[in-house]
C-alpha cells in the first residue's frame, strides 16, 4: 500500500507523540525501582524523582521502530532488525535474552534463526514486543488490522513466539483505538477492553485481556496487579492486560495513568511505557506534564 506523503507525515506526528508519551513513562516507571515499601510510599505521597530520569530499552528500541515507520512507511523486518541491532547498549537495561539475539544479530546472524532458536525453539514470549509497539498502533490507527499485523511483524523480529507477538498486537490495537476515539466521550473501560480483545489471537495474552475487562469498576491498581501480573515474570501475558486496563480506567491523565500504573509495581518501566504510548495519543502533546518531559533524558530527534 502507497502512503501520500501528507499522511506519512500526519501518521508519523502521531507515532512521535506516542514515542513521546512512551519514553516520558519508560524514564519515570524506571525510577521507581526501589525497594515495595520505600516506591509505594513516594508513590502515594506523588513525590516526584529527581531529574534527570534516564529511559531504558524501551524506549531505544521503540526509536528505532519510529525510524522504520519514517523511511519505509511500514515495517521492514531486516532494517528494523538491524536498527534493534545498532542501538544495542547494555546499559539500558536489555534483559539476558536480548542480549543473546541482539549480539547475534549484530554479528550477522539471520535475526529468522536467531529469533526461532532462543527457548528451546519455541522463541521468546517477553513483553519486549509490547514495551515498543505503541507508536506503531498509532502510526497505523486509521487502519485497526494493518495496525495488528505490522505490530505482530514489528515482534516478530525478537519475539517468535506467539505469545509474545500477541502483546505487540493488543498494544498496537488498543494504541489505534485511543487515537480513533481521542475526540469522543471517555470509553466505557470494560467496552474498551473487550474491543482490543477481539483482535488477540488465542491464548494467554487474550485470556488476561478479557480477565481485565471483568475487574469490578473501582478496582485499585494494587489489586488489579495482584489479579492480572503486572511484569514480574516480564511475559507478554503477565504485562500487557494490566497495561490495557490501567490505560482503560485513567485514559484522561497522563500524570494520574502513570501514578496508578507505578503502584502496580512489577516491571514497572515497561508498565509505564506502554501505557504511555497509550495515553499520550488521547490526552495530546499538551497533556503530558513539561515539568516531566524536562526530566526525562532527551530522546534523540
Amino acid at each position: 500500500m502507497t502512503t501520500k506523503p501528507s499522511d506519512h507525515a500526519d501518521r508519523l506526528a502521531r507515532a512521535r507523540l506516542s514515542l513521546l508519551g512512551l519514553s516520558v513513562g519508560d524514564a519515570f516507571g524506571e525510577q521507581f525501582f526501589l525497594a515495595a515499601q520505600e516506591a509505594l510510599q513516594r508513590i502515594a505521597a506523588r513525590v516526584l524523582p529527581k531529574p534527570p530520569w534516564y529511559w531504558t530499552d524501551d524506549t531505544e528500541m521503540a526509536i528505532s521502530i519510529v525510524e522504520v515507520l519514517r523511511d519505509f512507511g511500514r515495517l521492514d523486518q531486516d532494517h528494523l532488525a538491524r536498527g534493534f541491532a545498532l542501538r544495542y547498549d547494555q546499559t539500558r537495561g536489555y534483559g539476558g535474552m536480548a542480549h543473546h539475539i541482539l549480539s547475534q544479530i549484530r554479528q550477522g546472524q539471520p535475526w529468522r534463526e536467531v529469533s526461532k532458536a532462543v527457548f528451546r525453539g519455541e522463541g521468546s514470549f517477553g513483553n519486549g514486543g509490547a514495551m515498543r509497539v505503541a507508536p506503531v498502533g498509532a502510526y497505523f490507527a486509521d487502519e485497526i488490522e494493518r495496525a495488528a499485523e505490522e505490530a505482530r511483524l514489528s515482534a516478530e523480529v525478537t519475539h517468535a513466539h506467539p505469545e509474545g507477538q500477541a502483546g505487540a498486537i493488543a498494544v498496537a490495537v488498543a494504541a489505534a483505538m485511543v487515537w480513533q476515539g481521542r475526540d469522543r466521550p471517555t470509553p466505557d473501560p470494560r467496552a474498551f477492553l473487550e474491543a482490543v480483545h477481539e483482535h488477540v489471537p488465542p491464548g494467554a495474552t487474550r485470556a488476561g485481556i478479557r480477565a481485565a475487562a471483568g475487574l469490578a469498576p473501582g478496582t485499585m491498581p494494587g489489586d488489579a496487579a495482584g489479579h492480572l501480573g503486572s511484569g514480574d515474570e516480564v511475559s507478554a501475558q503477565d504485562t500487557v492486560p494490566f497495561c490495557l486496563w490501567s490505560a482503560a480506567t485513567c485514559p484522561d491523565s497522563y500524570e494520574e495513568a502513570m501514578w496508578r500504573t507505578v503502584s502496580g509495581l512489577g516491571d514497572r518501566d515497561t508498565t509505564c511505557a506502554i501505557v504511555g504510548g497509550i495515553v499520550a495519543l488521547r490526552v495530546g502533546e499538551r497533556g503530558v506534564p513539561e515539568e516531566w518531559v524536562r526530566a526525562r533524558e532527551k530522546v534523540p530527534a
